[in-house]
């Protein structure tokens, strides 16, 4: 018995390492709600998602699948052939027999060589269309988001959400899931050949499987957790960044670079935490797999030198040279993909990380569907109607309450009020980015609701205070992507707005380059943009939020003279600050913290003294201040 002492020496060793990493599991998994060690979504649930996204392209796997078979035949049988290379060269033998053995071993090796390629082309256009499709579906779904949903998600997290984790989960389309169904059948097979070569020392190295399971079931744990850290980190880099990128005017403004830096420097400390976290537990990992293989290389090894590489007999079976050289490659055949695994294992604990951060996007139920029943509107009169509507932001909080009027087709409303009476809160409840919580709200004399919000939407037109230009062109900004507008309609919608003047003096005209938000153009230029658009689109309601604020006098005049042009279109709705530019308004409605305090034309409301009054002496009266002041320093 003493003489296989050093292979029971190597098994306490391994042993000894797996008792100790058995009670760290153990340790950790008592405390795992305490550091966030708990799963959010089951392995099982991520890849029944998951292969969803496959299942249509199932031929093309299947075709991948006979390639890979046919390509690991190299694996299994090329120790074999170099096995009996080992005992022809070691006998007298013919040249002729070394050559046939060579012949065939390239032979196989190029045939393996072939597949793989093949394998990988196939794998990359798959992985691709995959990717396309969860990508689009991630997209689209965001876009159903109600825009209460879209307020509380950093716009960098849904960058990430679209971009960073459908990555990682393309590489395990690409590359992981395949590679891991390889090593599968890689493994049975070369099990399958050690059998039939020698039982005896196949079952020496099974020996090592069970610890090598076992090491694999704890580093899981702990790799999940570490990945999720790394993924939480990049997540919350990218969302700093997106949004102080976009504010960074304010942050020179007030000279806070030292302060914006440091609070980086903090996530970054953070990620780097969390990669070195996840360098640790690899770093332990992959070269206990390795002990592994090289304990069972030098239990051969031992096994083969007590015979001088001589025939022995070990259990009752016969070791040869031949015998000892296949079995070396089968180990290594064997444990390699294993290994590989190992090496992999990062990335496919990315793709579930990611996976779970997307599905968690996808499942969130948007706000604002359409009812089963609600219908299509292929034209609107214009005429709206409050009837009690009461509605907050937040439970409890009414920004709106048991507000009522009517507006009859192609009236001009005007909302005034101080700063959170309302007014804008109106504006967007007629076009459904909210549901109210009481009451009614009525297009044509039907309850919003009823109507699909797509065709209840298209029938709107909003120029808002703050204009947004995507990055590209004019002409694209203005027709916002749809072909169907010819230049003669883009010209005329120009023109009747005014925004004609400033684009013939562009070098480029109507394709004149917008860069990023529009920045290379005035506040000005960018509203009568977004008039433009909005006429060429034509609108049967016209919805204005303090269009005309923060803007140059001369501006003013053409967005004005654009206004009175706009009023023959459609009904038109108003908020604005500036009560000079809404005395024309067929109806004024003045609210105060979520109530109607009166209505009427601007005479009317003077006529009563209230509210509006007061508002309009101030203003008035500070307009008097102004030109005084600039009449003094004349």
């Amino acid at each position: 018995m003493h003489e296989y002492l050093p292979i029971l020496i190597v098994g306490g060793i391994i042993g000894v390492f797996a008792i100790l990493f058995v009670l760290a599991y153990a340790a950790i998994k008592n405390k795992k709600e305490a550091i966030g060690f708990d799963r959010n979504m089951p392995d099982g649930e991520i890849v029944r998602r998951l292969m969803a996204y496959a299942r249509p392209f199932w031929k093309d796997f299947l075709l991948v699948l006979v390639v890979m078979v046919v390509s690991i035949a190299y694996d299994i049988i090329s120790p074999l052939l170099i096995g009996d290379i080992e005992e022809i060269i070691k006998d007298d033998f013919a040249l002729s027999s070394l050559f046939a053995m060579v012949a065939v071993y390239a032979g196989i090796l190029v045939v393996s060589l072939v597949c793989t390629y093949f394998q990988s082309i196939i794998l990359q256009k798959t992985g691709q269309k995959i990717l396309s499709q969860l990508r689009l579906d991630v997209f689209t779904h965001i876009e159903g988001l109600s825009h209460n949903q879209l307020n509380q998600i950093p716009v960098g997290k849904l960058v990430t959400r679209v971009c960073n984790d459908t990555n990682a989960i393309s590489m395990m389309f690409t590359n992981i899931l395949v590679t891991m169904v390889k090593n599968v059948f890689i493994v049975l097979g070369v099990l399958g050949a050690m059998l039939l070569k020698n039982y005896m020392l196949t079952l020496m190295v099974l020996c090592f499987i069970p610890f090598l399971v076992l090491f694999t079931v704890i580093f899981r744990k702990f790799t999940r957790r570490v990945y999720r850290r790394v993924k939480d980190a990049t997540t919350d880099i990218n969302t700093y960044l997106s949004e102080n990128l976009s504010g960074i005017k304010i942050t020179q403004v007030f000279n806070r670079e030292r302060e914006k830096l440091d609070d980086f420097l903090d996530r970054s400390r953070a990620l780097k935490k969390a990669k070195q976290q996840q360098i640790f537990v690899f770093g332990i990992f992959r070269p206990m797999v390795y002990m592994l293989y090289i304990s069972s290389v030098l239990c051969l090894l031992y096994l083969g030198g007590r015979g001088y590489i001589k025939d022995i007999s070990f259990l009752g079976q016969t070791i040869s040279s031949g015998t000892l050289v296949t079995f070396y490659l089968f180990i290594n055949k064997f444990f390699n993909p294993i290994q590989t695994l190992a090496e992999q294992f990062n990335m496919l604990q990315s793709a579930f990380a990611s996976a779970e951060k997307i599905f968690s996007v996808l499942d969130m139920e948007p706000e604002l569907v359409d009812e089963p029943d609600a219908i299509e509107l292929d034209e609107i009169r214009g005429e709206i109607e409050f009837k009690d509507v009461w509605f907050s932001y937040i439970p409890g909080e009414w920004v709106l309450k048991g507000v009522s009027f009517h507006i009859d087709p192609k009236q001009t409303v005007a909302f005034v009020g101080s700063t959170g009476s309302g007014k804008t809160t109106i504006l967007s409840l007629i076009c459904r980015n909210y549901d109210i919580q009481k009451g009614q709200i009525l297009i044509d004399g039907i309850d919003i609701k009823h109507i699909k919000v797509a065709s209840l939407r298209k029938h709107f037109g909003q120029m808002l205070q703050d204009v947004f230009l995507f990055s590209g062109t004019i002409r694209g900004n203005i027709v916002l992507r749809e072909d169907s507008f010819t230049d003669d309609e883009i010209w005329a919608a120009c023109k009747y707005v005014n925004a004609d003047h400033f684009i013939n003096r562009l070098d480029h005209g109507l394709d004149e380059v917008v860069r990023e938000r529009g920045n290379n153009f005035s506040a000005g230029q960018r509203q009568l943009l977004s008039f433009a658009r909005t006429i060429l689109h034509k609108p049967a309601v016209m919805i204005l939020d303090e269009a005309t604020a923060n803007i140059d006098t001369e501006t003013e005049l053409l967005i004005q003279d654009s206004l009175e042009k706009m009023k023959n279109i459609g009904t038109m709705l108003i908020v604005a600050h500036r009560l000079s530019t809404i005395q024309h308004a067929d109806n004024i409605i003045v609210l105060s913290h979520g109530v109607i305090l009166e209505q009427g034309t601007h005479q009317e409301l003077l006529q009563k003294k209230g509210r509006y009054y007061q508002l309009y002496t101030i203003q008035f009266e500070a307009q008097q201040q102004a030109l005084r002041a600039a009449g003094h320093r004349a």
